[in-house]
């Protein structure tokens, strides 16, 4: 610290206290005695004598690494001691005495309320302390203690006779740890109000005392001890409010320190000038005073000085390194100011190495203040030419943080890097920018806006820059003009960074706006006969303009980028109705020289075309511009005589639809050229049909013709109601003698799918919008019904484009005429809803199977074609399986079929398994005891087809096995934490399975195991969701079971044996310790709150996820650490059966009071009986009683136990909705 010079009056007159014991303040932190434990909140890494974060500084020469101690100039008046306590204090007892303690202070009350002015709460101050200095500055002391949320105080007994080490550690015992919060911490608008009253009090105070107390030397010196002190203190609040307190002082005291220099600098010119009289004019006077005013000033600055010095190497030094990331924001905060306000002092390397080093921070907010602090130095071209050096040390780290997870962060530092850009000449390097340019492609808006204007500020501007005309005038220039899209299209197209240029003109809106909106430059860019621009770049240029209308006319981001901005202001919405109504004026006329030009390139025309969606189109009226209308009407019918492509097609369809308003006075023009175009493919078609009808072979331009007919109808259908021309029945029988003979191509089929779809779905609007006759609904149904069944024909196609529009097609149908239809007071539409029958259910789940659920590939990093190609083929398969799961969940197919879905939930989990978990979570608020029998049944399913293919030998070894066991345990995790509402559930389940397992027997006298037995092993991954009393319930039914079967082998076979070890108490429980017998302690897990047992379960999920045994008879996947039941007593509300938590077992005697619910442990639990004891008696009952020849049947005859009624079927939904998991 070059400029900053301790105190000169570094040693003190004692001050005499009231028993005559001498005490001077400390200004530093050493003066006060540490406690052996420090506090792991704290993280001073250093005792507060030496400064070991100066050594090894990349900088100038180290700080000193000792400071002396600052006291008091004069000696403190003290008041006599009162012999009896005042009126209203209190009696404490401070290490066996009775000292009175005074009211406490007004100060905090005051501030935390916010009343009047903090000047005039200080003047108050200030005049209670000039009657009083002893009892004035402890008000001010017990203010920033109250304000750290102690409730201890300083009595006048303490400051008398306690060092602060010895008050700080009194404060600290009894200060209320039972809450974590403290004034600044504390939630709550008056709180954060405090927050801001108490800095404008410190401001306020320093300000106002500065030409009075503050160089009195009693009343800062000691102040900044206590601040000191406390800043060294093990407690968060006393730590972070006073190095809060510390920093603003330190901030009001630099401000000081600079109004000292200033009047110091005037002073001097001032004696300069009187010296510098002639002998007649020279006043000695003057010059004596100007030298005792600049002798004032100077010992002034030196106290100022030793007070900065005290607080930046007794709190700044430590605490810019805190644990708590407020703290050390804080810090870094007020540092930055020192430097803006005084960098005469402040702005050097020396402080700098501070800011450099914590733009690591591992905290958002403490690299947030870096940048924000650099800002306002990089800011000024003053200040930049002394930053060289820290520039050149971390440019680096800046320019990386660019790429800061956190957006704002990353905002930040672009914007920091804009202005060395704009300051510092030559210190960005090229390859330094090019590390930004990419930014302005990012997912966030305000980083790429930012990105943006870099982009701007670093390519556009020194190009489009003209010297000789101002800043109004340099909008204007043609010439700049094209240069800024000429740069613009070499960025986009020479960077190859992005495949879409909206994205590129969004970043670049805010700062460029007023180029990009320069529509009548683009424009001439295009209509240019003899121009330079390739077909790339004219391609760009025209993503370009309509980009750049679309912001204009909706300031809306593109999709997939995200932005905070809620809504627009009254400005902004007026400034976008003007500019939609000048892009409109402007391109009306252009339009269609535009389309005529590129009417040729579908790549070029369907952006054209989209331009329509941002016009203001009543101007056509209003401006009496229908000649241009007629222009754009013939050129919308040169192309699609032109084109045959979708994209192309359904362009000119949606722009006609615009046009095709009936609120337009133009609408009767716009209707007769629609229907003259509509006349000509109809007519068209007919004739081409006939043809085909007749003719058993066409050649490849009949077929093309015929089929961009049939295109060019299909994409007008699913815009305009296209009723009138009677397309059904002509497309029908064009459909039908393609099921019949198979002698029509693939091409024309496709669009004569789409036709006849589009035609049913018109019928059906019709219907819905106007009363009916039975005869026309009877007449849709036939319709409908008829081409479900070509629908289905074609699903045995060889041609798969043909299968899955089919598909497709068929699956939107049955949804739109499923029993859903009628929701809605619609009962008249009755007649038409249709279900499927049992064959077309069956082939549509075949299919599924066929296509959707191949291989699961690999699909690259995405930058081949083939990988592009993968990724299109995977969204298609994913089209056919939410159409497939959506049928299921309406009801339109039967919900039994869902389980060939769920059996390849694990093996498609990257391809499909957001669209599968959705499914059977929406299937399990549906009816929790079906959807746990489709859960078995995709089991039963996956066993028996591996069994067939693989036979019973080895089976449970096999890489197929271990699969199904990870999706056995996906099911069971599926069920979630609520283990008591699934219970019923789970025991039935296990039930089912245990049947199946022993459904098929051996040969009699063969040793060999039942075919079905391996079953068991997958069973055992729902053991973990069962009570220990259906696990001993089980165990007994299993053996009633096996009693059936004949085991040659003493040894039991390995399914048995891992099932039962699955079901055993002492898998997860210790055996209970006799009563008398020492038990040693262990650890006790406690179950989660109620807001983390998702996070529980998601633990869970991964550990046993992650534990697949390696061998069958260690395949249980029970976890043994305790947890995942114990949250069930909030549930349950102290049950009995709520203390028992998965693995563990209760206390001999609570448990007693468990199972048997007649002879409760303590009164009123018998009158808490729950259905757990309830079921338990049932079964109880029904193993006994059920005789072991017809045990099977009978089980599977009756119903599951814990099935609910029909009608309890939404109350279901409503006790599963609770907990929603991210991953099973």
């Amino acid at each position: 610290m070059p400029t900053l010079r301790s105190s000169s009056s570094s040693s003190s007159s004692p001050r005499c206290g009231a028993g005559g014991s001498a005490r001077a303040p400390s200004a530093s932190p050493s003066s006060s005695g540490r406690q052996p434990c420090r506090d792991p909140d704290q993280t001073s890494q250093g005792s507060s004598d030496s400064l070991s974060t100066d050594e090894g500084s990349d900088f100038e020469d180290s700080l000193r690494r000792t400071v002396k101690k600052r006291a008091a100039k004069r000696p403190l008046r003290l008041t006599p001691v009162a012999k009896h306590p005042k009126k209203g204090s209190y009696v404490v007892r401070v290490r066996g005495q009775k000292v009175s303690q005074p009211p406490a202070n007004d100060l905090f009350d005051a501030v935390k309320a916010a009343r009047g002015d903090m000047q005039s709460l200080v003047d108050e101050w200030l005049e209670s302390y000039k009657e009083d200095q002893e009892s004035g500055f402890l008000e001010l002391i017990n203010f920033f203690i109250r304000s750290c949320g102690c409730k201890g105080i300083v009595t006048p007994e303490m400051f008398k006779k306690m060092s602060n080490s010895e008050i700080i550690r009194h404060l600290t015992e009894q200060f209320n740890e039972d809450s974590g919060e403290y004034p600044l911490t504390a939630p709550g608008p008056s709180w954060k109000r405090f927050h801001g009253s108490f800095c404008e009090f410190v401001k306020a105070l320093v300000y106002q005392c500065q030409y009075s107390l503050l160089y009195d030397g009693f009343p800062m010196d000691n102040l900044i001890s206590i601040l000191t002190g406390l800043s060294d203190s093990q407690v968060r609040a006393f730590r972070h409010t006073s190095t809060l307190a510390a920093m603003k002082l330190m901030t009001s005291l630099v401000r000081v320190a600079l109004q000292l220099s200033l009047h110091k600098d005037n002073n001097q010119r001032q004696y300069d000038a009187e010296r510098n009289k002639g002998p007649g004019q020279r006043s000695p006077e003057r010059l004596e005073s100007l030298l005792e005013k600049r002798k004032e000033l100077q010992e002034h600055q030196e106290d100022i000085e030793g007070m900065m010095n005290a607080l930046f190497r007794g709190v700044f030094v430590h605490r810019y390194r805190d644990v708590l990331p407020e703290i050390r924001a804080i810090c870094i905060e007020e540092i930055g100011c020192w430097m803006q306000t005084y960098s005469a002092s402040f702005l050097t390397d020396s402080y700098l190495k501070y800011i450099g080093w914590t733009l690591h921070d591992k905290h958002r907010d403490v690299r947030l203040k870096c940048l924000k602090a650099l800002k306002g130095l990089y800011s000024s071209r003053d200040l930049t030419a002394r930053l060289e050096l820290f520039t050149s040390r971390f440019k680096d780290r800046m320019v990386s943080m660019v790429m800061d997870r956190e957006y704002d962060v990353a905002v930040e530092a672009v914007r920091l890097l804009i202005l060395i850009l704009k300051n510092m000449e030559g210190i960005l390097t090229d390859t330094d920018c090019e590390s930004i340019y990419p930014v302005v492609y990012a997912s966030n808006r305000a980083l790429a806006s930012a990105a943006g204007e870099f982009l701007y500020w670093k390519l556009f501007y020194p190009e489009c820059e003209v010297s000789q005309l101002n800043v109004r005038e340099r909008h204007r220039s043609p010439r700049a003009q094209r240069t800024f899209f000429h740069v613009l299209l070499s960025f986009f197209v020479e960077s190859e960074l992005h495949d879409h240029a909206t994205y590129l003109v969004d970043s670049l809106w805010d700062c460029a706006g007023s180029h990009l909106k320069d529509w009548e430059s683009l424009t001439s860019l295009l209509l240019e006969k003899d121009q330079s621009l390739g077909d790339v770049q004219e391609s760009t240029l025209i993503e370009i303009l309509v980009s750049s209308a679309r912001q204009a006319s909706e300031g809306l981001p593109p999709v997939g980028r995200v932005s905070g901005k809620k809504g627009l202001t009254a400005k902004e919405r007026k400034l976008q109705a003007d500019d939609k109504v000048k892009l409109t004026e402007h391109l009306i006329p252009l339009l269609p020289q535009l389309l005529a030009k590129f009417s040729a390139d579908a790549e070029k025309v369907t952006p054209l075309l989209q331009l329509l969606n941002y016009f203001d189109l009543s101007i056509y009226c209003t401006r009496r511009l229908e000649r241009h209308l007629e222009l754009l009407l013939e050129q919308l019918q040169e192309v699609v005589v032109k084109h045959a492509e979708s994209a192309v097609l359904e362009a000119v369809a949606h722009a006609l639809y615009l046009l095709c308003n009936p609120e337009f006075t133009f609408f009767s023009r716009v209707d007769f050229a629609r229907s003259q175009l509509m006349d000509r493919l109809t007519d068209r078609f007919q004739q081409e049909l006939d043809d085909l009808l007749q003719s058993s072979f066409l050649d490849e331009d009949e077929v093309y013709s015929l089929a961009a007919t049939l295109k060019r109808l299909s994409a007008f259908y699913n815009a305009h109601d296209l009723t009138r021309w009677e397309l059904y029945e002509p497309c029908y029988r064009l459909l039908r003698k393609a099921v019949d003979t198979g002698e029509v191509p693939h091409q024309v089929i496709l669009p004569a799918l789409t036709l006849v779809y589009f035609s049913i779905l018109w019928t059906l609007t019709h219907i819905s919008a106007s009363g009916t006759s039975q005869k026309q609904l009877l007449s849709l149904k036939g319709r409908m019904v008829a081409f479900c069944e070509l629908c289905q024909s074609c699903l045995s196609d060889v041609d798969p484009e043909i299968q899955e529009q089919a598909f497709v097609l068929l699956s939107d149908l049955l949804l739109i005429f499923s029993p859903q239809m009628i929701v809605g007071g619609r009962d008249f539409l009755k007649p038409l809803v249709f279900l499927p029958e049992a064959t077309l259910q069956s082939e549509l789940a075949s299919f599924l199977m066929d296509h959707v659920f191949s291989q699961p590939g690999d699909m690259g990093n995405g930058h081949s074609q083939e990988d592009h190609l993968q990724i299109e083929q995977l969204h298609q398969r994913r089209r056919l399986l939410a159409g497939f799961c959506k049928l299921l969940l309406y009801g339109v197919l039967e919900m039994d079929a869902a389980s060939d879905i769920f059996k390849h939930y694990n093996k498609f989990y990257n391809d499909y398994g957001d669209i599968i978990k959705e499914t059977l979570t929406r299937a399990r608020q549906m009816d929790r005891s079906h959807c746990s029998q489709i859960l078995l049944l995709s089991l039963k399913q996956l066993y028996t087809e591996l069994l067939q293919e693989q036979g019973p030998q080895g089976l449970s070894e096999s890489p197929a096995f271990n699969e199904m066991r990870d999706l056995a345990r996906r099911f069971a995790l599926s069920f979630g934490p609520q283990q008591l509402q699934n219970r019923d559930l789970v025991v039935m389940l296990h039930k089912e399975g245990i049947k199946f397992s022993l459904s098929e027997l051996p040969p009699a006298g063969s040793s060999s195991q039942p075919p079905n037995l391996a079953f068991l092993e997958l069973l055992s991954e729902f053991s973990p969701r069962l009570f220990h009393q259906d696990k001993q319930l089980l165990l007994s039914y299993l053996k009633k079971c096996l009693q059936r079967v004949s085991q040659t082998s003493a040894r039991p076979w390995g399914p048995v044996s891992t099932y039962c070890h699955s079901l055993s108490p002492a898998e997860s429980v210790p055996e209970a310790s006799p009563r008398g017998s020492p038990h040693p302690k262990k650890r006790r897990i406690e179950g989660p709150p109620r807001h983390n047992r998702e996070d529980v379960s998601s633990q869970e999920e991964i550990l046993q996820l992650t534990s697949i045994p390696p061998t069958p008879t260690l395949t249980s996947t029970a976890v043994k650490s305790g947890k995942g039941l114990t949250g069930l007593e909030e549930v349950e509300g102290g049950g009995s059966e709520s203390e028992f938590s998965q693995g563990q077992l209760l206390p001999r005697s609570q448990r007693s009071g468990v199972l048997s619910p007649r002879k409760p442990s303590h009164p009123g639990l018998g009158s808490r009986l729950t259905r757990l004891s309830l079921m338990e008696e049932d079964e109880e009952e029904e193993l006994n009683i059920l005789d072991e020849s017809s045990e099977a049947r009978q089980d599977r005859d009756k119903p599951p136990v814990g099935r609910a009624p029909p009608s309890d079927a939404w109350m279901d939904l409503l006790d599963t909705a609770e907990v929603i998991f991210e991953e099973f």
